[in-house]
């Protein structure tokens, strides 16, 4: 595989339709001169690995910050502690939706930008992570196709994504969730720079005026097709592993694994830069 060269940044491709690996190293990334080449890079290939780069919290949120505008959690957290263990991870109910394909922040105003993960703790089994490129899907598609999805909307909520996981949840929770909202995006994102991609994953309900049987066939046909050869990516976890990637610009899901074998992975995440029209 060759490398290729763009600025002091060194890398090569995964696949020809997503992910690049980084082949720096941790102090020529840690010096600052590598953010725009970083940023770049990261919106033409959506996912780029740092292989066993062992980084500490400190350094993932100076990485985080060099490529974007910081995003701490709700609670003033700078980092957060994705597991399913209750005593790590106080709301790790919420992370069993995160096993179904997925963009960031849909319920936002402007949804997150990049994230990273870094892993600190290898399940016994499972736990890949996968990606799936929405640009290159959306470039992929026939013009007809492209025609035919150009104006509609989708009607996405959280609530939706429950019955993912718990087709027969209790009625506080299913209230609880439904008071997190529902907003209405295009199934179409134009985003500023010119390029389009697809809106779908798990908070996406119904498309609006369609037809529900028409609708369900249409949004499960675009994600298969999404997720499907050649703009899939599954990345197979080391510890010191670090993966960052353009929420803007792709879907990402958890594979099943062992619910009590303390996997953890620290992620941290910039502002989104844009709204999704």
């Amino acid at each position: 595989m060759s490398v290729a060269e763009l600025v002091r940044l060194s890398h090569e491709p995964i696949k020809p339709k997503i992910g690049s690996r980084i082949l720096n190293s941790k102090a020529e990334l840690m010096s600052g001169d590598l953010a725009a080449p970083l940023r770049q890079l990261l919106e033409e290939r959506g996912v780029l690995i740092f292989p066993e780069i062992n980084f500490t919290d400190a350094e993932q949120v100076a990485l985080t910050k060099m490529v974007g505008k910081f995003l701490p959690e709700i609670d003033g957290e700078e980092v957060y502690n994705i597991s399913l263990d209750q005593r790590v991870n106080k709301k790790s109910e919420y992370l069993k939706g995160s096993l179904y394909w997925h963009i960031d922040g849909t319920m936002n105003k402007v949804p997150i930008g990049a994230c990273i993960l870094s892993s600190k703790v290898l399940p016994t089994w499972g736990g890949a992570t996968e990606f799936c490129n929405t640009y290159a899907a959306y470039d992929e598609l026939p013009a007809a196709k492209k025609a035919e999805i150009e104006r509609l909307r989708v009607a996405h909520s959280a609530w939706t994504t429950l019955f993912y996981y718990e087709p027969e949840p209790a009625q506080a929770k299913l209230e609880e969730m439904m008071a997190i909202g529902e907003t209405e995006l295009p199934l179409v994102w134009s985003h500023g720079s010119g390029r389009k991609s697809l809106v779908l994953g798990a908070t996406a309900d119904h498309v609006v005026g369609m037809n529900w049987t028409e609708s369900a066939r249409l949004l499960n046909g675009l994600r298969e097709w999404a997720t499907s050869e050649p703009f899939h990516y599954s990345h197979e976890w080391k510890v010191g592993d670090a993966v960052m990637w353009d929420n803007t610009g792709t879907m990402h899901r958890a594979r099943p694994y062992d619910p009590d074998c303390g996997r953890l992975l620290h992620r941290t995440k910039t502002s989104g830069e844009e709204p999704i029209v």
